[in-house]
């Protein structure tokens, strides 16, 4: 593995941005400063250019196994390597579902022969499998999913006996998707009533209203906070839902977590008429109101993790009638430069966004040795240049589906380079064809 010199980079980490060399050695951050004297077998001159530390995305869809003519691990994580994105924890809704030890371990398999990104695997919770959550190792699994609300059978998780054991057992971290299932049902019925099976996008936002989302996300922490849990609720989507949370720092003594999605913060429901199902997601694109207050918990600290929820559809099922057109996006490929761009409107800093996106979620699942440019740390670094725009088209893609709602848009910096564990595999706008696979992340166990 060679050595690397990144000489006179724009460092942001930690809340600070700062000029200084970056010596990579063994695949690890040997030294952050004046490197002068230093020898390396590569050395790059990085004057000009940012590195910040890789996204941990927390919250992925894959789809592998038994949804591959969507999205397969290999080519999902390298478009997570074009986006920044150097470790991801994927969720359990594939097919067969990953709610069994064995299931689980089938997925940590497939991800070892052919992802190049650092990767986790949820195990998902359900009304019946309270035993098999006892059993896992925390050390080894980055949490527990939980849907209460947006799955179907045995993974939507509507029993309260069920809720309170996983509540009160789990030995992980619990990740929620938080939606009331009877609200919504009421109201997608009502939708049917009215405009039959071709309901219009922008209903969507009114279906899976705030109300539900408060139902749900309220009753999770209140289980939560009854037995003492690690609670983390995915994907905040209102302004509601916040008064649930506090800006405290994340630590020992902070309990109760939130996440926030990058096209929760990047789209309002005005864009339903340019979008249509293409922007379909749960929980839904809300309010201007609701994502403006969202942003404004990601500056004050109430909104602690940023991610994805990458889901990628097909072309042809996004362009089915409403009930029809499955919800989710994809997104891995572009959430720093989309967080570069709302730092530059305003939103909140480039600082608070990289602290969210890759400070918090290590912190908060106890990630071993990454996360942060800190020296013995793995080197999982992204170079941006902030003077060269990207424009999205279907011909730069790297997801399966071959589509982004994002095309069209021209973003105001460009992924440079990426590495991952000290092996630079992104650059000049593609991935290394010979890229190693990444590595199973590590936990610190201390969930409860």
């Amino acid at each position: 593995m060679a050595s690397i010199a990144l000489r006179d980079a724009e460092v942001i980490d930690e809340g600070r941005r700062f000029r200084a060399d970056i010596l990579i050695r063994d695949g690890r951050i040997e030294r952050v400063g004046d490197l002068a004297g230093a020898k390396a077998e590569r050395e790059l001159d990085l004057k000009g250019k940012l590195v910040v530390p890789g996204l941990i995305d927390d919250q992925v869809h894959f789809r592998e196994p038994g949804l591959t003519h969507k999205a397969e691990i290999a080519t999902e994580s390298r478009a997570a390597l074009a986006g920044g994105v150097t470790s991801y924890m994927e969720m359990p809704n594939t097919n067969p579902p990953a709610t069994t030890l064995e299931e689980l371990e089938k997925k940590y398999a497939r991800a070892a022969a052919c992802s190049p990104a650092n990767y986790s695997f949820f195990l998902g919770g359900t009304n019946t499998n309270a035993e098999t959550l006892k059993a896992m190792d925390p050390r080894k699994v980055c949490g527990v999913k939980v849907f209460m609300g947006s799955s179907t059978g045995d993974m939507l998780v509507d029993r309260t006996e069920a809720l309170e054991s996983i509540f009160r057992h789990s030995p992980a971290l619990i990740a929620t998707h938080c939606e009331d299932t009877p609200m919504i049902k009421r109201a997608e019925a009502e939708a049917r009533a009215r405009w039959g099976e071709d309901v219009p996008a922008a209903e969507h936002a009114r279906i899976r209203s705030a109300e539900a989302c408060y139902a749900s996300s309220s009753l999770a922490v209140s289980l939560a906070r009854k037995h003492d849990a690690r609670l983390h609720v995915l994907h905040i989507t209102t302004a509601k839902e916040l008064s649930l949370f506090t800006s405290e720092p994340l630590g020992s003594k902070k309990r109760i977590t939130s996440e926030a999605c990058v096209h929760h913060l990047w789209y309002s429901e005005e864009d339903y008429a340019r979008l249509g199902h293409r922007i379909k997601c749960n929980p839904s694109v809300k309010t201007r109101a609701d994502r403006d207050a969202v942003r404004a918990a990601v500056a004050s600290g109430v909104i602690d993790v940023l991610a994805t929820d990458h889901a990628p559809h097909t072309r042809e099922e996004k362009a089915q009638a409403y009930f029809k057109a499955p919800s989710g996006l994809p997104l891995i490929q572009h959430p720093l430069l989309m967080l570069i761009d709302m730092a530059a409107q305003g939103a909140f800093s480039l600082e608070t966004a990289i602290a969210r996106a890759c400070h918090a979620p290590a912190r908060l699942f106890g990630v071993q040795g990454r996360g942060f440019i800190r020296e013995g740390h793995w080197a999982d670094l992204v170079v941006v240049d902030p003077g060269k725009p990207t424009k999205v088209s279907a011909d730069n893609l790297l997801y399966k589906c071959g589509w982004s709602p994002l095309e069209g848009h021209v973003f105001s910096a460009s992924i440079e380079r990426t590495f991952v564990n000290g092996v630079c595999v992104y650059e000049d706008g593609k991935v290394r064809p010979d890229a190693p696979v990444g590595m199973r992340l590590t936990f610190d166990g201390n969930a409860r």
